[in-house]
Parts: structure tokens; sequence; C-alpha cells
């Protein structure tokens, strides 16, 4: 079965499509891309299923997720290395152009809680405050080990 068409499993057929929201978030763009991923294809005789739950492929997740990611403006073949690639978390810039991540194009950021009100920042300047923490390199396994 190919991507595009309609699935002829009996749950796909009573719940339908997994609708596209209308606004697409951030939000919205990194779930797709866990769900192409993670709903990817596995062969087994009977032909290709869903890795993850084992229906039909493609499943409802994945084309859902294919659906939002090309509306985001990614092509197949962008949703294919994604597959390929394997990892539910990559990062897709948002808003997406075909030439990277669109340029910003608002005003300076503002930070408040300063006694004369806000205080612009210069860009590339990380305002002061609470830091991210930041996860060491992966150059060892993080599990334990077998004793």
């Amino acid at each position: 079965m190919r991507v595009g068409e309609q699935s002829t499993d009996p749950i796909d057929q009573i719940l339908g499509e997994v609708p596209v929201p209308a606004p697409l978030t951030p939000e919205d763009v990194r779930l797709a891309v866990r769900a192409v991923v993670v709903h990817a294809a596995e062969e087994w005789p009977a032909g290709p299923l869903c890795r993850n739950d084992g229906a039909t492929y493609p499943c409802r997740l994945h084309r859902w997720g294919r659906r939002v990611l090309t509306r985001h403006g990614l092509n197949e073949r962008q949703i294919d290395a994604l597959v390929r690639h394997g990892n539910p978390f990559v990062h897709v810039p948002f808003p997406f152009t075909v030439t990277g991540p669109a340029p910003a194009s608002r005003a300076p950021r503002a930070t408040g809680g300063h006694p004369g009100g806000p205080r612009a920042v210069a860009p590339g300047v990380r305002p002061a405050g609470p830091a991210r923490p930041v996860a060491p390199p992966a150059t060892t396994p993080r599990w334990p080990r077998a004793s």
C-alpha cells in the first residue's frame, strides 16, 4: 500500500484519518517527526507492517506525520531521510524553508524583571537568567553496567 492510498484496516475505516491541525505549531512538527520515525515500516512475510503497533504500513500515525511534515514544507525525500536517520528527536526548524530556518522577522527580544523596565538585548546575546542544563557529550553509553 502506498502512503497516499486509503487503508483497508478495519480500525482505520472506523476511526478515519487523524486530522492535521490548521495552524501548525512547533509541537505539532516535533510530534510528526516522532510519528514517522517510530511508526516506520518493518518487513514481514505478510508484507510491511508498522514497527510500533503491527498495523498495515503506513499506519494512521505515520500517515498523519507525513501530512503534517508535508504541510510544514518538507518534501518526500526529506521525510524519507528523517525515517532513515532513525532519531525521533531530530530538530526540524520552525518555520521551515527550503534553504533552512526562516530569518527572525521580529524586533530584538526584551527581558523583564529589571527595575527600569524591560531591557533590550542585542541579537546573538543571551539574556541573563536561569541557564538550561547542558547534556554531557554522548561518547559513552548512559545505561548501567552489568555486574
